[in-house]
């Protein structure tokens, strides 16, 4: 059994603490957070844009620390699931590491490259395992895309838009402050870095465009430029400028040699998909592919599985691992030099 201990009980930290009670082998044994009305498991201020509000737990069963240094010292927790501000990832996870404790760590890896390097670093010298929750893989529509792509089922990729926009947070105060969560470019935005990487690799160079408020980029349109001759051509749309009405949207049009897939979901006065996965055809024939079963948080439960498994010494799964997570937090931070500058900028 994998013992689990969440620290941060905010939004995030409540969805993981749900999904990881559905994974097979695991257990959520502490969880840590300042606010002692969480300790005592009343989650009702918890809410996010989508998903469920929070609501009085019970933590039967459920260690209950104030402070993070004793959660890392308690010899039940296996697996330290670190689901706080971006600004806190870096010192949290290295510590939890240095501690003997694997590390599951909420996207983005860190705010700095640096960091993000000190993180990885940390990792190997203490032989414990990193991993960086980027959740985006796990969600069927994004997981039938990267079959699809791998496979070769329907040929190679010619090209890919992806599109990822949100109202302004307003339901987070940590999101909704750009130094705590690096903005919309990277606190956002880097789902889409992340599954690019994960898909096509590292490009050259990037070239953005974007619009930025009091220096942060707010939203972005970035082609991912890649010099083999028969690469394809990658493009994404991704920020926070949506009015409120439409508080998420996200989704994809893929073009392959002999099928076209598209997807779009959103949010406008209720959950709703706009353009449900379908895959069309040369004919002019389209297909609706059955899709995994489940509610909102039933990717994250299978991400977290996924990091058990890697703690438990099953078949080591690299969707989790931090270089990938290092390359998205580069791709993200050339965007935001590209958008400043007005000029393309290597990858390096």
């Amino acid at each position: 059994m994998v013992g689990i201990g969440i620290v941060g009980i905010g939004f995030m930290g409540m969805i993981h603490y749900l999904g990881a009670g559905r994974v097979p082998g695991a257990k959520v044994v502490a969880i840590s957070t300042r606010d002692a009305k969480k300790r005592a498991g009343d989650w009702t201020s918890i809410q996010g844009n989508f998903g469920p509000r929070g609501e009085q737990m019970d933590l039967t069963g459920v260690k209950a620390y104030e402070k993070f240094e004793d959660l890392i010292a308690d010899p039940n927790v296996t697996l330290v699931d670190l689901c706080v501000p971006n600004a806190d990832h870096a010192p949290l996870a290295i510590a939890a590491l240095k501690a003997g404790k694997d590390v599951l760590v909420e996207k983005p890896i860190a705010l700095s490259l640096e960091d993000a390097e000190a993180m990885v670093k940390t990792a190997k010298e203490t032989g414990r395992k990193l991993m960086v929750a980027h959740v985006l893989p796990f969600f069927g529509e994004f997981a039938y895309a990267a079959d699809v792509i791998k496979s070769g089922k329907y040929g190679k990729v010619l090209a890919a838009n992806f599109y990822r926009v949100i109202s302004k947070p307003d339901w987070s105060a940590g999101i909704a402050d750009a130094e705590k969560s690096g903005g919309p470019a990277i606190d956002l935005h880097i789902h889409d870095t992340h599954f690019i990487g994960w898909l096509f690799g590292k490009p050259a160079r990037v070239s953005s465009r974007g619009v930025v408020e009091q220096g942060v980029v707010v939203h972005l349109q970035t082609n991912y430029e890649y010099d083999e001759p028969d690469a394809p051509v990658v493009s994404c749309t991704s920020g926070a400028i949506s009015q409120s009405g439409r508080p998420f949207a996200h989704g994809y049009e893929i073009f392959l040699e002999k099928a076209t897939l598209k997807f779009e979901y959103a949010n406008l006065g209720r959950d709703h998909v706009a353009y449900p996965l379908t895959v069309i055809l040369p004919d002019g024939k389209t297909e609706t592919p059955a899709l995994e079963g489940g509610d909102a948080i039933t990717a994250f439960a299978n991400e977290i599985g996924v990091a058990v498994k890697n703690v438990s010494g099953g078949d080591h799964n690299t969707m989790l691992d931090g270089a990938l997570a290092q390359l998205a937090l580069k791709l993200s931070k050339a965007e935001i030099e590209s958008v400043k500058t007005g000029k393309p900028v290597a990858v390096v």
